[in-house]
């Protein structure tokens, strides 16, 4: 009987999530793992029902990304139903949402505190709480799906200054994808601590989600370059080839194959 791959996606309700999610499964001899806010949700429930190959499904998981025990929980309850490794967790969930994309000149503070919650304490929380099922995969992936508007090497070039508040959640992921000391404690930070991990970030490429057309439009553009399922293919294709030499503790734009500057 061929082993099953087991994959991790944090919000798989909509966008890039769903669209990975979707993607994954058909796939045979894949288990989905997906986070949702509220399983009980219409659009959570039609997640049951997406097409899946031989030996595929989809696990439901409940995730609220400021929830200090979600992520916990979750695991619990994965142990639970008899899963006992994780060999990719895609950190997904978040976004730039209405308060993303504000001058640094008159953004809201809270509204940046907001943002920092979800893209980058929520991803750390999940990083905690998961490690012990990534430590017993044979080839163990952590993939942040970040932006290049958390690229300060290249802030001007990508003109992140449209969504400053989003920039600023998606650099502290970055930092928690390679850099060392993780929550003061003796851990570091995903790659740099952790010789058995494959730890990397991606941007998905300006994608026609709402928030990426939102974007794209305070760019000047009528609409985000790529598809959903352009930007799902390339990010999997990245993790399927990812080697520790070769891909850990990068930062890469997936729709072209590049290194992106931290």
């Amino acid at each position: 009987m061929t082993a099953s791959t087991i994959v991790l996606i944090t919000g798989v309700s909509r966008g890039i999530g769903k669209t990975l999610a979707e993607t994954y499964l058909l796939r045979p001899n894949h288990i989905v793992i997906g986070s949702v806010r509220d399983k009980t949700a219409s659009n959570a429930r039609s997640l049951a029902i997406l097409p899946a190959a031989k030996g595929s499904r989809m696990h439901l998981i409940q995730i609220e990304s400021t929830s200090s025990t979600d992520p916990a929980n979750a695991v619990k309850e994965l142990e639970a139903a008899g899963i006992d490794h994780i060999d990719v967790v895609i950190a997904n969930a978040g976004g730039a949402g209405d308060k993303g994309i504000i001058p640094l000149d008159v953004v809201d503070v809270n509204a940046v505190t907001d943002l920092f919650k979800v893209n980058t304490i929520g991803p750390l929380m999940l990083y905690q709480a998961v490690r012990p099922l990534l430590e017993k995969s044979r080839v163990p992936k952590w993939v942040s799906v970040t932006s290049a508007a958390g690229s300060i090497g290249n802030l001007e070039i990508f003109k992140a200054h449209v969504a400053p508040a989003y920039g600023i959640a998606k650099a502290g992921l970055n930092w928690v994808t390679v850099y060392p000391r993780l929550n003061f404690s003796i851990d570091r930070a995903a790659h740099s601590a952790n010789k058995w991990l494959i730890a990397f970030a991606v941007h998905p490429g300006l994608v026609q989600t709402d928030g990426g057309n939102r974007a794209a439009q305070a760019m000047g553009l009528q609409q985000a370059p790529h598809t959903m399922q352009q930007s799902a293919t390339a990010i999997i294709g990245l993790i399927d080839n990812a080697t520790r030499e070769k891909t850990s503790s990068k930062f890469f734009n997936v729709i072209d194959g590049t290194e992106i500057p931290w």
